[in-house]
């Protein structure tokens, strides 16, 4: 299939492009990895299955977050999906004034990667990462998930809608 570029790249601005993005609603997730001693993480809604054979993920990650190229140096990373109770930690990730308060709260483990796993995330996948693209601002990364943690119940999501974090039903 072909896809013609279009002529009038400029027809859309930033700023268009912004406002309708903020009615995308997407869940939210802490992606984590350690490489050494160094534990980092980011929030990220550009989390998606990528395909079921052989279990994985695709997560973009914008190259000017401080956790990219730890990201990518470390090789794998886990995908923390965030309950509606997680408001604190959103804010201790998407924050870089509050980053030395990363990972002073909640109970963190690991599984077969050392990534970092939330243990009261709705879910956390341990992620292997095998492939990466770039595109513009952001490199898309392609990961075998080789780990899962379900703990308890599945309850209610963070939702990121209108440049906010809310609960579903908000």
């Amino acid at each position: 299939m072909s896809v013609t570029p279009s002529t009038h790249p400029e027809s859309i601005t930033l700023d268009e492009f912004r406002h309708g993005m903020r009615r995308l609603s997407a869940g939210v997730s802490l992606v984590t990895t350690a490489l050494g001693e160094e534990r980092v993480g980011l929030i990220a809604t550009s989390v998606s299955s990528l395909a079921a054979e052989p279990p994985s993920l695709l997560v973009c990650v914008n190259r000017s977050a401080s956790s990219h190229d730890v990201i990518i140096n470390a090789g794998h990373f886990a995908v923390n999906v965030l309950h509606e109770h997680h408001s604190d930690l959103c804010a201790q990730f998407s924050q870089s004034a509050r980053r030395a308060e990363r990972f002073q709260q909640g109970e963190w483990q690991t599984l077969q990667t050392g990534a970092p796993i939330l243990a009261d995330a709705l879910v956390s996948f341990d992620c292997h990462l095998e492939k990466v693209a770039e595109w513009h601002t952001h490199s898309v990364l392609m990961a075998r998930i080789v780990g899962i943690a379900l703990p308890g119940e599945a309850a209610a999501p963070m939702i990121y809608f209108n440049s906010g974090f809310h609960r579903l039903g908000e």
